[in-house]
């Protein structure tokens, strides 16, 4: 058997936030790498295979470091620090970002989420692709960073357009002003926006015509300049629609694509305009495309699984043709 992998503690105090409740931490932990970890209380004991251990402990470091900068690491942050130290990597504090205002720190969960912040954050493309299942974080994290921009004051406006299909693009049926009608089918695009800016702040921008969500077809005819804009749900757009948008790129603005090329809801004889823009633009200068899988998904474990369960089934159609 190996010799047992000890780490210890600056401060003994930090074991139980390291832990968590009932050490479900460490459970996780053990799970994923088939390791054994006790906690004598002024450090951590790792016994297992060699590649085992090295795994472990580079998890262990991660949580014990922000533990240190006084955060408590929960369920997701033990599963993000699993995935990096899978892939041979660590989570470090320089791989987020911060919405200023909110004092929020957004970090990548797994690697692919690492390079799509590192693609959204660069100079090198200023149209970003992120496609891949439903749970990997490609809308939270472009709205987040857009939310950083705009409260860092970087940009002018945080523009987030999305095809209403499920109402045909029109909307004249539901009740209420244009706002009221949108609201529903933007649910998740509030949701990030309220976690990284706070409600009453959003409430403001909006109300100053900083944050601005509305159907895809009302973006003809406009030149969107100085502004953060993101296009979701983006393979529900017709090839028209997505030129159309791609083509509203004004000075000084950015655009993220986000979206699920094999989830379009569009008739069946109408090809995607995300899947289309994938293979037309996958290698013009200024344009980069970040991929996710099902095993990127981010949500509740089980979703990964039904995401490969559903993968798997396709895969298996696809065969049989």
């Amino acid at each position: 058997m190996n010799k047992p992998v000890r780490i210890l503690l600056k401060s003994p105090d930090i074991a139980a936030s390291v832990c968590g409740i009932n050490s479900e931490n460490l459970t996780m932990i053990e799970k994923a790498f088939d390791v054994l970890i006790d906690a004598p209380g002024d450090g951590f004991i790792v016994r297992g295979s060699t590649a085992g251990q090295s795994q472990a402990r580079a998890v262990l470091k991660t949580l014990i470091k922000a533990a240190e900068n006084g955060q408590s690491p929960d369920a997701p942050s033990v599963r993000a620090a699993i995935a990096f130290a899978k892939n041979g990597d660590a989570l470090s504090a320089e791989d987020g970002f911060e919405v200023p205002r909110a004092k929020r720190l957004i970090s990548p969960r797994n690697p692919a989420q690492k390079i799509y912040l590192d693609l959204l954050r660069g100079a090198g493309a200023d149209l970003v692709f992120g496609v891949g299942p439903a749970g990997t974080g490609k809308t939270f994290l472009a709205v987040c960073y857009g939310a950083s921009l705009l409260a860092a004051r970087k940009i002018d406006k945080l523009i987030v357009a999305r095809p209403a299909l499920e109402a045909g693009e029109r909307l004249g049926f539901l009740p209420g002003a244009l706002e009221e009608k949108v609201d529903p089918y933007m649910l998740p695009v509030w949701d990030a926006l309220n976690e990284a800016l706070g409600q009453e702040t959003v409430l403001k921008r909006r109300a100053e015509g900083r944050i601005e969500i509305a159907p895809l077809a009302f973006m003809r005819g406009r030149t969107l300049s100085h502004a953060f804009v993101i296009v979701d749900e983006a393979q529900n757009a017709t090839i028209a629609q997505m030129r159309m948008v791609l083509t509203r790129l004004g000075e000084g603005s950015r655009m993220v694509v986000t979206g699920d090329p094999s989830q379009s809801d569009l008739p069946r004889d109408q090809p995607s305009g995300l899947a289309h823009a994938l293979a037309v633009l996958g290698s013009v200068k200024g344009c980069a495309i970040a991929h996710f899988t099902g095993k990127d998904v981010v949500r509740h474990p089980l979703v990964a699984r039904i995401v490969a369960a559903y993968e798997s089934e396709a895969r298996c159609k696809n065969e049989r043709r």
